[in-house]
């Protein structure tokens, strides 16, 4: 594997990670996995994620997938950006100017629009949420179907009380229920500049956020679970332990990491 390039991808219908915590470390981002408890009900494994990294064009991309009934809607979506890999990453190597992003998005939308990707989601089941995350930069952007969330900790943004970045939407998923057959397809995306100095990025699907007394319910909570004296992985671990502790029933995946950006971000005029 090139160390300076790097990718990663699961579904958990290859291995569920029931009653087991996982960690996988790539440059530097951080995967946890948590299949959920068996003594509360959890059997299998739903969740998938893909994750490319390349630390000498500085840009990093990843998939996060919450599916349900199966996994099959997972794999489908896996194997969709897996074919697609050389033409999106040649758009990761571009500069970044929104117009890389807004090639992103056209790509994504003609990836899920077309027909036979429609007609394969038709003959499969179960459907998926799907938070997809490209940073390039100083700049995040993100296409969001479902309920996954994706926050941007950052000292300013937490000292203003602002964590998440996408507004989780209900009712939405790729799949056989596929709301990308609808007259006008729903979905959310947006582009945010990051803050000067140390930036995390974190994606969760809502095992961890829906948890049994809701330790990580309150995003302030997950901000402060971190601290410069712990590896990310450790910290990743100590979060899955937690709600593996709360007899937590739904699957958990997380993908994680620190962006340190030296250019000045934007400032009011009067500061």
């Amino acid at each position: 594997m090139n160390k300076r390039s790097q990718e990663f991808s699961w579904v958990g219908s290859q291995v569920n990670f029931v009653d087991q915590l996982n960690t996988v470390k790539l440059g530097e981002i951080v995967v946890g996995r948590y299949g959920g408890n068996s003594s509360s009900g959890s059997y299998k494994n739903e969740d998938g994620c893909l994750v490319w990294l390349n630390e000498q064009q500085d840009w990093e991309f990843a998939i996060l997938l919450d599916a349900h009934n199966t996994a099959e809607s997972a794999e489908l979506v896996i194997k969709l950006f897996e074919i697609a890999e050389s033409e999106i990453k040649h758009l990761l190597s571009l500069p970044a100017k929104h117009l890389t992003f807004k090639k992103i998005e056209e790509k994504v939308l003609s990836l899920f629009l077309a027909e036979e990707v429609l007609s394969a989601c038709r003959n499969i089941t179960g459907e998926t949420a799907c938070l997809i995350v490209a940073r390039k930069g100083q700049y995040v952007w993100w296409f969001s179907i479902g309920d996954s969330v994706l926050y941007l900790f950052h000292e300013e943004l937490a000292a203003m009380g602002q964590y998440q970045l996408n507004q989780r939407q209900f009712y939405e998923w790729i799949g056989e229920v596929n709301t990308f057959e609808l007259d006008v397809p729903c979905y959310s995306v947006g582009v945010r500049e990051l803050r000067t100095g140390k930036n995390r990025l974190f994606l969760t699907t809502d095992g961890l956020i829906e948890c049994p007394n809701e330790p990580y319910a309150d995003p302030a909570s997950i901000y402060h679970s971190f601290n410069d004296t712990q590896a990310d992985e450790g910290i990743i671990t100590s979060m899955l332990e937690t709600i593996k502790d709360q007899q937590v029933r739904d699957s958990t995946t997380i993908i994680t990491w620190n962006v340190d950006v030296f250019k000045e971000a934007t400032m009011p005029s009067d500061q």
